[in-house]
């Protein structure tokens, strides 16, 4: 399991979740943050410092919002 950020992060990037993450795994992309999904030790530290509530447990994620996991890993696997 794995964190992912979601919509309200499009076009925000705050970043405190960045400065946050004990592995690294959060990287920046063209209008949003992503979490490697491979990387992530499910710590929460990040969602609980994102100030417009954009991050949730891969579990939680709503029908509508499974487009962000997948793009989530379509944007790390384009990286490696």
């Amino acid at each position: 399991m794995s964190f992912v950020i979601i919509s309200p992060c499009v076009g925000e990037k705050a970043a405190e979740c960045v400065d946050v993450c004990p592995v690294d795994c959060i990287q920046e992309g063209e209008d949003q943050f992503f979490i490697d999904p491979d990387v992530c030790i499910s710590c929460g530290a990040c969602e609980a410092a994102c100030p417009v509530a954009a991050i949730v447990d891969e579990t939680e994620l709503k029908a509508e919002e499974e487009i962000f996991l997948e793009k989530a890993y379509a944007f790390f696997k384009s990286r490696s």
